[in-house]
């Protein structure tokens, strides 16, 4: 039996409110040169997707809570959520959202749906907020925690303590962490060069709570120059129905107007930016 666990996101609300209004005034107080801090325009855009992906979510989870109740009750397997499974659960949950992750940057039809968290050319706490409105394509790489007899619920809880953790790297204020941190975790430096969009730091830095998935799998960048946030080619739009689903549409006009099946195919499990 699955106790009641809390809904940690929806608690983490008006922490994360009141940690991007003190983020704003601190950027008044003592502002650095290199530093863009916030834009109300992107930060209303980025609140408006956060909004939006509360609302979509809901609609998403009845078919993807659907499958993963039928793959749980077919597994003759089962793994309790204790005091001491908890911590490998965690564990599991994150090497999986790794490699969610990195297939959301990889493969374009998935990259649709996460292009709006890198959509901003900024970076600071509300680009945390900054959520896709078709996010039910991360559920696939879960199954297998769900086949090995992970409750539903406790796959639901480890994520969201994942997405909770993630808000607080999404920051410029925070300089480099004493090495272990650095080492082990992931932090706002490694997260600065994931949101980067010059060459070099393009595709890195994947992890969600450890960097040390990176490390393992060859994804690994440091921060070493000054990073430049956004898209290889920005949207320079603050609609928020374009910064969901612009994507699509792009990919769309590209199939239609490609040649033969494998090409057209292609273009949606290719790297964005792939061409025939």
């Amino acid at each position: 039996m699955v106790p009641a666990l809390p809904d940690v996101v929806m608690w983490s609300i008006p922490g994360f409110i009141l940690l991007i209004l003190v983020e704003v005034v601190s950027y008044r107080f003592h502002g650095d040169d290199d530093e863009l801090g916030y834009e109300p325009r992107d930060t209303s855009t980025s609140l408006a997707m956060g909004l939006g992906s509360i609302a979509f979510d809901i609609m998403w989870k009845i078919p993807i809570l659907a499958i993963y109740v039928l793959v749980y009750e077919l597994t003759p397997l089962r793994i309790e959520l204790t005091w001491w499974t908890f911590p490998l659960l965690l564990l599991a949950q994150d090497f999986f959202y790794y490699w969610s992750h990195r297939g959301h940057h990889v493969i374009r039809i998935l990259w649709a749906s996460h292009v709006v968290h890198h959509s901003s050319q900024r970076f600071n706490l509300s680009t945390a907020l900054r959520q896709t409105w078709t996010g039910f394509s991360s559920f696939v790489f879960y199954l297998p925690m769900i086949a090995l007899g992970v409750h539903p619920g406790v796959l639901a809880f480890c994520q969201s303590i994942n997405l909770v953790y993630q808000f607080w790297i999404h920051t410029e204020r925070v300089d480099r962490l004493p090495r272990p941190f650095e080492l082990l975790l992931n932090t706002p430096s490694h997260h600065r060069v994931h949101h980067a969009s010059q060459g070099s730091y393009l595709d890195r830095n994947y992890g969600g709570i450890l960097i040390v998935w990176d490390r393992l799998f060859g994804s690994f960048a440091p921060e070493v120059e000054r990073c430049q946030y956004g898209l290889t080619k920005n949207i320079d739009t603050y609609n928020p129905l374009k910064v969901a689903f612009h994507e699509y549409g792009a990919i769309a006009r590209d199939v239609r107007a490609a040649k033969g099946l494998r090409v057209r195919l292609a273009l949606l499990i290719r790297r964005p930016g792939w061409s025939a």
